[in-house]
């Protein structure tokens, strides 16, 4: 459908929209209308994906002054998603120009027949003979699905959209290599390595000096040979795309990509390469301020800023360290013997500055580090003489690993423990041991990676641990004046594996919005968005920022397809909670237990259940295999479990699915926060239930999270319950909300803890959950859940009633009058103004 959004020609690709389709619409239009940032939440499950691409798209072609759109998402399903439904929105688009083109090409040559006097039905032959006027052929049909014809190059003359759209996604080399060598790699360290050995510069140019003696890419060779012809076609490419037109041509997918990216209109990719500071050079750098920034499902997006500015050091890393700065002393005698004036250039480059020198944009394809943080007087000034000597520097480095094992070992020794400073009192106790100067520390990572790209080093991945210790230090000079915005927690066993010594020293930082701050002052519109943002009042103190529209819809249904139940209590009347006081009682296990398996007993097809953390999770099962309930558990349903190991979890979400489809029903019991809980959806059959057992809170006695909650208290004035409610409450409805995709979908959301009882638990629920909440459906013992279960099972069982799914979709007309009344010619000009009105004579 095409209709108007207050002035806005919006082209929608289905044939009606919902209700909060249009609110969301109208809020994200106030919003880029105004040129500032918005957050918005939208019930999942109603097309929030669909709704963005179609009024930014639509917003961009009516407005050509506007930028690029950069779309964030989390994962490579997702972005691929993400492309497929802005092909058919663009493919909507193009069709929908197309036939208003050729109408008003009808009416002009209508009205040219009756400037001449022609009529418009019927034209005379030589013999006067009168035949009736062939009209031009009208295009008509539904728009084109499938990827055929919305994905790939678009080869109609207008191009894709109608007006010549390019839209790209960029992922890593791992997801976009065509190299049958490099293919063959087994993980994405090892791929990197591959590739940057094949396509760095100094590489390229040796085996055109002495062909055959290094082994290049083909296709990364015809992509340069081809220079400026290495245009892309107007189209829609996702991953798969990308691929087929790189073997088509003869060239490399991700470096062809990464130079399309200033040519394209819209951008698909990872969160990292907008708010990792060491991608986001990188990639994002030559993005106009006006482009529109979308960061979807963003609910853990301070939790993202906050891992891509901190850094963890232990006692492994620093011994790799050591042996990588080792190899680096070992290669710089082997160039001073053999191309001392190499190291001499760099000397002299580094003498003019890093902006001179062209560290901050090396070739494209040369192996490089980026910095978490490049302050102006790193970035204008030359670097300090006393590291730009490459042997120098790595004396320099030396001293600062040594000084990191020295405060592990005493944080590790008998008279240690856990520790936390500022960056200041780290950094000067490390100036005093060392006899180091603070400045240069600022450009440790920089001049890290000039002597790298000297040395021309190709495997990045076997200096990580280096890396891992010059970006600690860069970080700790940056960031030790003024307010404290990182912690320094160093701890005698930072391993997850009980009894195993592992002391660790961490740079946590603390407050989410360094990492983003940029991108709200640099672009005009970032739009942030989730099914998942209650309570959203909390976003803007955490991200520090003010949003021109902040917004939180319910959802319109035709009927209660969710029906949420807060369970307090066993079918015995004890009541249930994983409470650190509680969870391990014995009751409190049996009743979990029995509430599962009687769930499971009812409830057709497909169940996931959600434990609070892997632990606690492997405990129950332990416990309930004792007491003979998970016997009973498999005789109901198939039982699959989530585990640490990817590879094992996609191998039993893969089962259970089949399990679901083949009628013999499955329970997946899975981790709040876990890799499930955040990328997969289980609509239909593979979801009618989800059961949240207790509440899943952080563990409250990290030192990091203790850091973080202290500033949050003492600069933002959140109080620390405040805000882990909210975040136990974001992971829950992150959770539950996997079992609704669509408004023909149903699904029970069953909050198993005496907790959600509680109105300041559950009053942070997403409202399009609350509004299914009524009062007869807390306070819940086990066996008064399973008759609410049998009773919605009942209801959502009958055929869907077409008539009342019709009721909640608005059709063109419907949503256009939904628009503001237009002023009237009568205004008044202000208090104590003129009034004008239009004359009746």
């Amino acid at each position: 459908m095409r209709f108007d959004l207050d002035g806005l020609d919006v082209f929608f690709p289905y044939d009606r929209v919902y209700l909060e389709q249009h609110q969301y619409m109208r809020s994200l239009k106030q919003s880029l209308d105004a040129g500032g940032h918005c957050l918005l939440e939208m019930p999942t499950g109603t097309g929030k994906t669909v709704c963005l691409l179609s009024l930014i798209t639509s917003y961009q072609f009516a407005n050509p002054s506007a930028g690029k759109l950069v779309y964030c998402t989390r994962t490579v399903p997702e972005m691929n998603h993400v492309v497929e439904e802005l092909g058919t929105v663009l493919a909507y688009r193009a069709e929908q120009l197309a036939i208003a083109e050729q109408q008003t090409a009808d009416v002009e040559m209508e009205d040219i027949s009756a400037e001449n006097g022609e009529s418009g039905l019927s034209e005379a032959n030589s013999d006067g003979a009168v035949r009736p006027k062939k009209k031009p052929k009208r295009i008509v049909g539904k728009p084109k699905r499938g990827r055929e014809h919305t994905l790939g190059p678009i080869a109609t003359a207008k191009g894709a959209g109608g007006s010549g759209v390019l839209a790209l996604c960029l992922s890593s080399r791992r997801n976009m290599c065509i190299h049958e060598r490099v293919m063959a790699e087994s993980d994405r360290e090892a791929v990197d390595a591959a590739c940057r050995s094949m396509t760095a510069s100094w590489v390229v140019e040796q085996a055109k000096n002495r062909p055959g003696s290094m082994e290049t890419c083909s296709y990364y060779n015809n992509f340069q040979e081809a220079g400026e012809a290495t245009t892309m076609p107007s189209g829609v490419y996702d991953l798969e795309e990308l691929k087929k037109w790189g073997q088509k041509r003869g060239w490399c997918p991700y470096y062809l990509t990464r130079q399309a990216i200033n040519h394209a209109n819209i951008l698909v990719f990872n969160y990292q390469y907008m708010l990792d500071p060491k991608v986001a050079k990188m990639v994002s750098k030559e993005l106009e301020a006006e482009s529109i920034i979308v960061f979807d499902e963003a609910h853990n997006i301070d939790s993202v800023c906050i891992e891509a500015l901190s850094v963890t050091i232990n006692d492994r890393g620093l011994e790799q360290a050591t042996r990588s700065l080792g190899r680096l002393s070992t290669e710089v005698k082997n160039i001073k013997n053999s191309d001392s004036q190499r190291l001499q250039e760099e000397y002299q480059n580094l003498v003019n500055g890093l902006i001179d020198q062209g560290l901050l944009d090396p070739p494209a394809n040369d192996s490089s580090l980026a910095s978490n943080a490049l302050a102006p007087d790193v970035l204008n000034e030359s670097v300090p003489g006393n590291i730009r000597r490459a042997e120098h520097f790595i004396q320099f480095m030396k001293k600062v690993v040594e000084h990191l094992k020295t405060r592990l070992r005493s944080v590790a020794g008998p008279n240690g423990g856990v520790k936390s400073e500022t960056p200041l009192a780290f950094l000067h106790r490390m100036t005093n041991g060392t006899s180091l100067e603070a400045k240069p520390l600022r450009f440790a990572y920089s001049r890290l990676s000039s002597l790298l790209r000297t040395l021309q080093v190709s495997n990045l991945d076997d200096f990580n641990s280096l890396t891992y210790v010059a970006d600690f230090v860069t970080l700790l000079a940056t960031y030790s004046e003024g307010v404290a915005k990182f912690a320094i927690i160093m701890e005698p066993n930072g391993s997850s594996v009980p009894g195993a010594s592992d002391p660790v020293i961490q740079l946590s930082c603390l407050d989410s919005s360094l990492a983003i701050a940029p991108l709200f002052k640099r672009f005009g519109s970032v739009v942030i968005t989730s099914g998942t943002l209650s309570p959203i009042d909390l976003y803007p103190k955490l991200l520090q920022f003010e949003p021109c529209v902040s917004e939180s819809l319910t959802m319109s249904t035709f009927r209660p397809c969710i029906r949420p139940l807060v369970i307090t209590r066993g079918s015995d009347q004890l009541a249930v909670s994983t409470k650190f006081d509680d969870r391990n009682d014995l009751g409190v296990v049996r009743n979990y237990g029995a509430m599962l398996v009687e769930l499971c007993s009812v409830i057709p097809d497909g169940v996931v259940a959600f434990f609070t953390s892997y632990s606690y999770m492997e405990s129950l099962i332990s416990e309930w295999d004792a007491i003979g309930i998970l016997r009973d558990l498999t005789k109901a349903k198939l039982v699959f479990i989530e585990t640490k190991d990817v590879v094992e979890t996609t191998l039993a979400l893969d089962n259970y699915r089949r399990a679901c489809d083949c009628g013999r029903g499955a329970v997946f019991l899975s981790v709040a926060r876990g890799k499930v809980s955040e990328g997969i959806n289980f609509d239909r059959h593979y979801g009618r239930a989800v059961i949240m057992f207790g509440v899943p809170f952080q563990y409250t006695l990290s030192h990091v999270l203790r850091a973080r909650l202290e500033y949050l208290q003492t600069h933002y004035q959140i109080r620390e319950q405040d805000f882990l409610n909210f975040d136990a409450l974001r992971q829950a409805s992150q959770c539950v909300g996997r079992v609704i995709r669509s408004k023909t979908d149903y699904g029970l959301m069953i909050f198993a803890d005496s907790r959600y009882n509680r109105h300041d638990k559950r009053s942070k629920l997403p409202k399009w959950i609350l509004q299914f909440l009524g009062e007869e459906y807390l306070n819940l013992s086990t066996d008064m859940a399973i008759q609410h279960v049998r009773q919605f099972l009942r209801i959502m069982g009958q055929p869907i009633d077409q008539k009342a799914l019709q009721s909640v979709l608005l059709t063109v007309e419907e949503a256009n009058l939904m628009n503001p009344a237009v002023p009237t010619i009568s205004e008044v000009a202000g208090e104590g103004g003129a009034m004008i009105t239009e004359s009746s004579g």
